[in-house]
């Protein structure tokens, strides 16, 4: 089923039966991110029982996506390089079929970033995850976001996340306090989480490689976003109580997502669709 053909429905793969699915067999995700996020990245996808890949150069991205089962695009830390990798991989991944994710980081910040943004975004991505100022700009419409904090509220974003999604044919994912999902007609929000993860460096980053796990198990990337960010958000759920900050959070979230099964998943995962 191509996602044209299900854009009339609603979920079709629920998050649960897509953490089985990863767990049966992890999935190998590409991960081009930034300096920053790479070991927390890697440790979120291992933690939730992916398997990652920290490839991104230009001589071997594009061999590398082939074999991965997704690939994931993040623009954290910029550069020429970093964006010839970016095409070779991208590149990689459509002829092989997979899905990748782009991750538009501060895209609202420079010239240089909202054109690296606007060009992988013209590039097929299956999903696009970003906070609500990065959708704003990205879909061509003001944001208050400075840097890479994002200060627009995720409902601010939601008509720009629909005609981003219409424009790109993406699924695009809106992260913040209630999540936003949508393919420009389905929606979905997820709520969740602690609020202790924005005091975490590359929390979004990571839930960047976490749709990435997802969307190579998953026949619809609207079903992979969806269950990306409800794993993450329970994970959040359960160690915020346990926590006494956010130098405590990060292990018992990463012990958290581990911890989280499919039934778990299932009656916890605050997903309105």
């Amino acid at each position: 089923m191509t996602l044209a053909e299900n854009r009339t429905g609603k979920i079709q793969q629920s998050p649960s039966e897509l953490l089985g699915l990863i767990r049966a067999e992890p999935p190998l995700v590409q991960c081009i991110t930034n300096f920053v996020a790479m070991n927390i990245a890697a440790n979120v996808l291992l933690a939730a029982g992916a398997s990652p890949a920290m490839v991104g150069d230009a001589e071997e991205a594009g061999e590398f996506a082939q074999i991965a089962g997704a690939l994931t695009v993040n623009i954290g830390t910029l550069s020429p390089q970093m964006m010839e990798g970016a095409r070779a991989a991208i590149a990689g991944a459509h002829a092989a079929g997979r899905p990748w994710v782009l991750d538009p980081v501060a895209c609202q910040a420079t010239a240089y970033r909202r054109g690296a943004s606007a060009e992988l975004a013209g590039l097929r991505p299956a999903i696009i995850r970003g906070n609500a100022s990065e959708i704003l700009s990205l879909a061509g419409e003001e944001s208050r976001g400075q840097g890479v904090d994002g200060r627009d509220a995720v409902e601010t974003a939601e008509d720009g996340a629909r005609r981003l999604a219409e424009k790109t044919g993406a699924v695009v994912a809106v992260t913040g306090a209630i999540d936003y999902v949508t393919d420009g007609v389905r929606e979905a929000r997820i709520g969740g989480g602690s609020s202790f993860m924005p005091m975490n460096t590359a929390m979004g980053c990571s839930l960047t490689g976490l749709c990435g796990a997802y969307a190579a198990v998953a026949d619809d990337p609207f079903d992979a976003a969806v269950g990306a960010l409800a794993h993450f958000a329970v994970a959040g759920s359960r160690a915020h109580p346990r926590a006494e900050g956010p130098g405590s959070f990060a292990p018992l979230f990463l012990d958290a997502l581990a911890a989280i099964g499919s039934a778990d998943l299932a009656r916890e995962a605050e997903v309105t669709a």
